[in-house]
This record gives C-alpha cells, sequence and structure tokens, in this order.
C-alpha cells in the first residue's frame, strides 16, 4: 500500500522527475509527457465517473482508472523487461483482451454508424468524448515515448483500445447511438 506522509519534497525543483527505478529525467522528456497525459485521461474519466456513477458504466470506468494508474507505473519504469513483478507494476496482454471484450459487448447494442458523430448529445456522453480525446492524446505521447526509449506494447495496445472502449461508450450513453449528433459535411458553405 502506498503511503505519503509528504507531498512536496522539493527534489523537482530543479526541473527533473523521478522515475521506478530511482533514476531522473527532465520534466518536459517524452516519458513523463506520455505519463503526464496518462494522468490527464484518468482526470476525464473521471469526470465522466461523476456523470455515470448510477450506471454499470460507472464502475468499469473505475476500473479503467486504476489501469490507469498501472500503466502510468509501467511508463514511469524504464527498461525493456515487460514482465510484471512482486516490485514492478506493468500492464498485461490480459488488460487489453477485457478492454476489447467490454467494447464488443458495447457495440452490439449499438446502431450501425451512418456518418461520423460529432462529440455530445447528452452531457455524459460528451465527458466520455473529453476523456476519448485525451485517450488518443496519451496514445500520441506514448507512442513518442516509444521512438525513444523502450515501451511495453502491452501499454500502447491499452491506449489504443481505451480510445475505442471511450468512443462505444458514448454512443452508448446517447441511448445506443439514438441521440448521436450526426456530422453534416459541408454545412455552412
Amino acid at each position: 500500500m502506498v503511503k505519503l506522509n509528504k507531498i512536496y519534497t522539493r527534489t523537482g525543483d530543479d526541473g527533473t522527475t523521478g522515475l521506478v527505478d530511482g533514476s531522473r529525467l527532465p520534466k518536459y522528456a517524452p516519458r513523463m509527457e506520455a505519463i503526464g497525459a496518462v494522468d490527464e485521461t484518468n482526470c476525464a474519466i473521471g469526470l465522466a465517473v461523476c456523470a455515470l456513477t448510477e450506471t454499470p458504466h460507472g464502475a468499469v470506468l473505475t476500473r479503467i482508472q486504476n489501469d490507469l494508474f498501472d500503466l502510468g507505473a509501467d511508463l514511469a519504469t524504464p527498461g525493456d523487461d515487460f514482465t510484471p513483478g512482486e516490485m514492478t507494476l506493468r500492464i498485461v496482454p490480459s488488460q487489453v483482451t477485457w478492454l476489447e471484450s467490454e467494447i464488443d459487448a458495447i457495440n452490439a447494442h449499438l446502431q450501425p454508424l451512418r456518418s461520423f458523430i460529432l462529440p455530445g448529445g447528452s452531457e455524459a456522453a460528451a465527458r466520455v468524448h473529453i476523456a476519448r480525446a485525451s485517450a488518443r492524446k496519451a496514445e500520441r505521447a506514448a507512442v513518442a515515448m516509444a521512438a525513444e526509449v523502450p515501451a511495453n506494447p502491452a501499454a500502447l495496445g491499452y491506449l489504443n483500445r481505451l480510445s475505442d472502449y471511450l468512443f462505444v461508450l458514448a454512443r452508448a450513453v446517447n441511448a445506443n447511438g439514438a441521440d448521436d449528433v450526426l456530422w453534416v459535411p459541408g454545412q455552412n458553405r
């Protein structure tokens, strides 16, 4: 269990931050950008949870929030051994598979897409769309990190599936797609 007695340490005042292995990186490093983007996604999902607390989706999103903490720890652990250990959190393929099963379960009840959709429809769906866009940003940041240092393929896969999950969830929240707002190409010409 994590125990934090003091919130500030002053160790980051020099513009660096610590990783799981004790090494330090500049706060602007691609690894730190990826970790920060995952944190932003977690926050956006937390906002969506507030609108979906009384639904089964709220519990799924809370599980995803916990996974995102694991994913942040994964990204903060340098190296190329992506095997989880007693002191090492890693995203594993079964977490990606679980997200895929959640996507399939929701998608089975959705109306087929007839057009691209605009983010919105309901406040809850709009919150989920914000989380979806944030997840895409986190994925881009993690891929940029992976271009420079080794990254867990399962973590990258999880982020890719997460945005897909959030897309179908937003549609489900919009009355299984019936309340989606459709894009009208060239409407303002």
